[in-house]
């Protein structure tokens, strides 16, 4: 296998990480706008198999040439969702496989925001499944961590756990800390505020999905490994829209816990307008807002030697167990900063992240996991991945039973 990886920061850096130690890949091409950045990855890595490229992101026909000049036959798209098309379509120009942490942007209902669905994320890439499949290509959507663990928990609970499934609730929480600042999310900003300030989506069977306010439907999660109780909320999320194509469950949810602080910076940002893409004109210079916001705050990539605590993303699913009984269960994966730093130099937010595309790929690879068309990582068998992840790889996922609700 040979592999194109589009972006370098810090979860394209992770991914060549954590990769370095696998023997699965034959060759392993870091790219980015900056190519000195893709380069400083490679150099720090010390893979003889990675190399380094220039590529802008968002050229389509540039990411096909750059994928048929390197020989590369798997892209992963580690740059933010708004390169999604670019990297998307031209990996099918290209007769390549595909692969992705987030997916195509939605956009809100242009009347009803807050109760229906407009554009959801990921519409414009599963529109495409029928083209890809009849070209005998594969796009592995949505496989980081949430969504992309948290799908392939979905799955394992449906095969192996339950019956019959009255809620998946996807549930992610921390304790972490970042010294010397109020105010620095572990993952990007850019993408933060698009998942936290656009409609929640919620599906039910018997209503399809449907939207609510930012914010909503607040409860109180308690988390494993000693992260405990973490106030979280509805949030916009891909598993919801993926989830229910291959799983069969009554309800489908998504819930962040990011705390009162954080929502009311979010808020603050959106009530200024600072949370807006489109470009602004300041002293003679157009620019984005949330570019700014980014700017301004500290690099994901750079605060891990500052930060200190756990992480946990999870599925809690509940329903009836293969016994008939009511049954619940928090299957979750909790990873801490200071081992992630000590093994990869790299923060336990991203890291998290990048190990599960390089699990996905080593399953291509060998053959374990197959399929054309676009396809969520839930639409594969999951025990290989998780038992990979536990074994192997060294990053054991657990699973707490719960007491059913009367």
């Amino acid at each position: 296998m040979k592999i194109l990886v589009v972006g370098s920061g810090g979860v394209g850096s992770s991914f060549a990480a954590i990769a370095s130690r696998r023997t699965f890949f034959e060759k392993l091409i870091l790219s980015d706008i900056n190519e000195a950045r893709a380069q400083a990855v490679v150099d720090k890595v010390g893979d003889p198999r990675m190399s380094a490229v220039k590529i802008d992101a968002s050229d389509r026909a540039a990411v096909a040439e750059t994928l048929k000049s390197t020989g590369a036959d798997i892209v992963l798209n580690a740059a933010d969702p708004r390169f999604v098309q670019p990297i998307f379509y031209g990996a099918f120009d290209a007769g390549a496989t595909y692969m992705d942490m987030a997916m195509t942007l939605s956009h809100p209902h242009p009347e009803e925001p807050f109760s229906k669905s407009g554009e959801k994320l990921g519409d414009e890439q599963f529109e495409h499944s029928k083209e890809w499949e009849d070209k005998g290509l594969l796009a592995l959507v949505g496989c980081g961590v949430e969504p992309g663990l948290s799908n392939v928990f979905a799955r394992y609970a449906q095969d192996h756990l339950f019956s019959e499934i009255d809620e998946i609730g996807v549930r992610d929480g921390a304790n972490l800390v970042v010294e010397g600042y109020d105010f620095a999310p572990g993952f990007s900003i850019w993408t933060t505020i698009e998942e936290c300030l656009n409609p929640p989506v919620i599906w039910e069977k018997d209503k399809g999905w449907f939207t609510t306010p930012p914010f909503s439907e607040p409860e109180t999660f308690d988390f494993p490994e000693g992260i405990g109780p973490v106030e979280c909320v509805n949030v916009e999320h891909e598993e919801v829209l993926m989830i229910p194509r291959w799983i069969d469950a009554k309800r489908v949810t998504f819930k962040y816990g990011i705390g009162q602080e954080f929502i009311d910076v979010l808020k603050t940002l959106h009530m200024l307008g600072l949370d807006k893409t489109d470009k602004v004109k300041v002293g003679g210079v157009e620019v984005s807002p949330r570019d700014v916001v980014a700017a301004v705050l500290p690099d994901p990539m750079d605060i891990g030697p500052i930060m200190s605590g756990k992480t946990c993303a999870g599925t809690w699913v509940t329903g009836k167990g293969k016994d008939g009984n009511p049954r619940e269960v928090y299957l979750y994966h909790v990873v801490d900063n200071q081992e992630c730093m000590a093994l990869d130099d790299s923060q336990a937010v991203v890291w998290q992240t990048a190990i599960n595309p390089v699990i996905a790929m080593e399953l291509l690879a060998n053959g374990t996991w197959k399929g054309t068309g676009v396809l969520g990582p839930e639409a594969f068998d999951a025990v290989p991945f998780l038992d990979l992840l536990k074994g192997e790889y060294n990053s054991p996922w657990g699973m707490e039973e719960r007491t059913p609700k009367a």
